[in-house]
């Protein structure tokens, strides 16, 4: 067990005291009802067992949550059709266009028709001298879960973006990938040209992604290749990216703008649980494990409060800041990163990392955390549960952004009962 865990649990004997002092009334009740071994919480059990079964930080690239669209799914097609429609690496074509309707002024447009377009070679030869790869976790806008933590490979986009040679009227840069032939399917995004040009609060660069955890991509995941933009929700990292449209349009005409989503809204941070005992009885202490999604502002701290239902909490406080919210433990970088990564170990020159493979910073912004803390006994009774993220801005989940069209960031609430 690691040092910030032992501490932790050790740290609970002390801080169940004042726990019980914060929840007012019910707490000060609770408190003069435990046993005295209550005190003694540095012995869990029960919170090793739940830390223990935390899942890995990085997902297996068989293990992501796949919300991938299309009748059917481009993933699903037949080997031999994959291969006609330029989805494997022999046959991936990626055309770079100026825009027929707004158009850039564009000296080398790449075609398939000239055969001009850009093959999978072409790219790993840029790759020899222009790869990165950095962390991120990929979060779809309107799913409170992420659907899969990695570290993706690929070369920057401006790369290729330069060898057409645009000279001016570049405002904006749209593209898509495979969607069966069929335009009422087409899943479009856009990004304005300026982040694709230059890397901003220094964030990684917008990829033309090709491996994931040192794995070529698989076609579940969008391979041969997709995009990926750090600080953005997964509708922004098309996969099987096949068109590259450059253009003098100054504004979004991403796909998802049609379904009144906000296409500009970069990662949220908010907390979730991972697991926690649904039924205790009075007085046992209560192990509780989450994680937290570490958005644009990073991630703090993460708090929990709860709640007895029987009790109200004060009226116009939506976002309950005026609870007694009590602070988790943010685990440590894990001794196992997962994902099935080659030799188990992050990739030399992976950005935000150090020489040594130690993340620089911790949490990693635009990634995933896990946190733990124990509960208290509490006395018997039906209670909710809650946590929340604070920012390194100090800002409290669902703040500064609550908005939903956004992304997801409503504080979860679960519930406790305990029972006798």
């Amino acid at each position: 067990m690691n040092d910030s865990v032992e501490r932790l649990i050790q740290d609970h004997a002390a801080l169940s005291r004042r726990y019980f002092l914060g929840l007012g009334v019910a707490g000060a009740a609770a408190l003069n009802s435990l046993p005295l071994q209550a005190e003694g919480l540095e012995s869990s059990p029960a919170l090793q067992e739940a830390i223990a079964k935390l899942e890995s930080w990085l997902t297996a690239m068989g293990d992501f949550r796949d919300v991938s669209r299309g009748k059917p799914i481009p993933h699903s097609l037949s080997d031999e059709k994959k291969a006609e429609v330029g989805m494997t690496r022999d046959t991936w074509k990626l055309e770079v266009l100026s825009d027929p309707d707004k158009p850039a002024r564009v000296r080398n447009e790449f075609r398939k028709s000239d055969n001009t377009a850009l093959d999978f070679a072409a790219l790993m030869e840029l790759a020899k001298t222009k790869a990165v790869r950095f962390p991120k976790v990929m979060t779809c806008l309107n799913i409170g879960c992420p659907l899969g933590m990695g570290i993706w490979e690929g070369v920057p986009l401006r790369e290729v973006l330069w060898l057409a040679q645009p000279t001016a009227d570049l405002r904006r840069v749209f593209y898509y990938g495979y969607h069966n032939e069929e335009p009422s399917q087409m899943f479009r995004s856009s990004m304005p040209v300026g982040r694709i040009l230059e890397d901003p609060f220094d964030l990684p660069p917008v990829i033309l992604c090709y491996k994931l955890n040192g794995q070529w991509l698989s076609s579940e995941r969008g391979g041969p290749v997709r995009v990926v933009v750090p600080e953005a929700y997964g509708f922004k990292s098309i996969k099987w990216l096949s068109h590259l449209y450059l253009s003098n349009i100054h504004g979004a005409n991403d796909t998802y703008a049609e379904k009144n989503n906000d296409v500009d809204s970069p990662l949220k941070s908010f907390a979730a649980t991972f697991a926690f005992p649904t039924v205790v009885k009075p007085g046992q202490p209560i192990p509780i494990t989450g994680y937290a999604q570490a958005g644009i502002a990073s991630v703090a701290k993460v708090q929990v409060f709860v709640q007895n239902k029987a009790e109200n909490l004060p009226s116009g406080d939506k976002y309950f800041t005026k609870a007694p919210w009590k602070d988790a433990t943010i685990l440590p970088p894990p001794a196992e990163w997962g994902g099935d990564l080659p030799d188990g170990k992050i990739v030399k020159n992976t950005l935000g990392y150090a020489a040594t493979g130690q993340p620089e910073t911790w949490p990693m912004r635009l990634s995933k955390v896990h946190w733990a803390t124990l509960l208290p006994g509490l006395p018997e009774g039906k209670y909710t549960l809650r946590c929340r993220t604070i920012d390194e801005k100090g800002q409290a989940q669902p703040m500064p952004r609550p908005f939903r069209k956004s992304g997801h960031a409503a504080i979860e609430q679960v519930s406790i009962d305990v029972e006798a």
